[in-house]
């Protein structure tokens, strides 16, 4: 990223600020919900029983320091097995896309995700964290899904 993006970043964050939330559920389970920019949608899980069934709920908003959580967090919590992502795609950002090239294709040698069509695809956590996640983790594509009662019944199914 160069100056004038991390500027424009920094401004953007205090004329549009836009809370990077997750709620945690059940610890004993292996399901994690990922609603991309969807933040009706991820209230709609923090406020019903569902959250008693999945680990997590959270949103995903950058392809870089993001998914860099993602990874972060399925390495330190290795119950989770399966990342239903839902919600409407991040204009831009097309986060939910990269998520999907990173589990598909991992990282070129500067880290970069693999057929990602970001803007800044580039991750800092370590390849032997990628290929955990990529070797121990499913994805479920509902990108852009953002009827509630059609992810809970997809959610049922785990």
């Amino acid at each position: 990223m160069n100056v004038i993006e991390e500027v424009i970043g920094e401004f953007c964050k205090i004329i549009l600020p836009i809370p990077e939330e997750c709620y945690f559920g059940n610890p004993n389970s292996s399901i994690a919900i990922c609603t991309l920019s969807s933040i009706n949608l991820l209230k709609n899980f923090t406020n019903s029983e569902i959250l008693n069934h999945i680990s997590i709920a959270g949103r995903l908003l950058s392809e870089n320091k993001g998914i860099d959580s993602i990874i972060e967090y399925v390495n330190k919590n290795q119950k989770i097995k399966t990342i239903i992502v839902c919600g409407k795609e991040v204009s831009g950002h097309k986060s939910g896309h990269s998520l999907f090239k990173l589990h598909k294709n991992g990282v070129d040698e500067n880290k970069r995700i693999i057929n990602s069509t970001s803007p800044d695809p580039y991750l800092t956590v370590s390849k032997s964290k990628i290929q955990y996640f990529q070797n121990n983790v499913i994805l479920v594509n509902l990108i852009n899904e953002t009827n509630y009662e059609t992810i809970l019944n997809k959610i049922k199914n785990f």
